[in-house]
């Protein structure tokens, strides 16, 4: 495999695992001793209950992307501003960059516009029935809250799913962790794909925070792209839609 080619291969399968958008779910009262099915259900209740209340926020996200490898080490970095709205949705924009070209037009602008074009489609990527089969494994204390942990498996093998295990905080329903890889691998020359993200709470939302991903390719060498949020600005309805605002 040329190094061309190994590139390319790294980029799709970057591009793969960039395109997920975990659950952003508001809190509630915490519950305990619940059933695989009740989980999955308060997730989706949860979820449900976030979107009618989360109107606007904003933050300013950092891409970063590393290969390491024949022939060359080079790497990327991309900062990205970020508006949701819950009327028009997501939009991304670019307000700095630096490192390697390639990197930048073929992993990372593609890594922005698969998180957009995943935020269009929020049936593609939630955590249902519909999309997954879950199993009950236990639970732990996680950041000093309790947290059921669940296998996850797709029911269908798209790029926008995964298969792994996720956190559920117990007392908000939040998808806190994941650890994870892609439900479908994009190349032969992908060995393994390593997902890992965390989501945290400002206000009375959880929202993601970080995303990691770690790309081993069969003959080349390893490319890890990182996505850190930033720090949100949640908007009020009131203020986002004041005259002049």
């Amino acid at each position: 495999m040329t190094f061309k080619t190994a590139r390319v291969v790294i980029a799709v399968s970057i591009l793969v695992v960039a395109g997920k958008v975990w659950p952003e779910i508001e809190g509630s009262a915490p519950q305990a001793n619940l059933s695989v099915t009740q989980i999955v259900d308060e997730i989706q209740r949860h979820n449900q209950a976030r979107s009618e209340k989360l109107k606007h926020y904003q933050s300013l996200s950092l891409y970063q992307v590393q290969y390491t490898g024949f022939p060359a080490s080079v790497a990327a970095q991309m900062e990205v501003e970020v508006e949701y709205d819950a009327a028009s949705g997501k939009s991304l924009r670019v307000v700095s960059q630096g490192g390697s070209k390639f990197l930048l037009n073929k992993v990372l602008l593609r890594a922005v516009e698969s998180e957009r074009e995943a935020s269009l489609d929020k049936g593609s990527t939630a955590l249902t029935t519909a999309n997954y089969k879950f199993h009950l494994v236990g639970n732990e204390s996680l950041a000093g809250r309790l947290a059921y942990i669940l296998n996850v498996e797709p029911v269908v093998k798209t790029k926008f799913l995964y298969r792994g295990k996720i956190w559920v905080d117990a007392a908000d329903f939040a998808v806190a962790r994941i650890e994870a890889e892609p439900a479908r691998n994009p190349s032969f020359w992908i060995s393994h794909t390593l997902i890992q993200s965390t989501s945290a709470k400002t206000g009375d939302f959880w929202l993601p925070a970080r995303n990691r991903s770690e790309t081993k390719v069969r003959i080349g060498g390893t490319a890890v792209l990182t996505i850190d949020y930033g720090t949100y600005k949640i908007v009020s309805e009131t203020a986002h839609t004041a005259p002049g605002s």
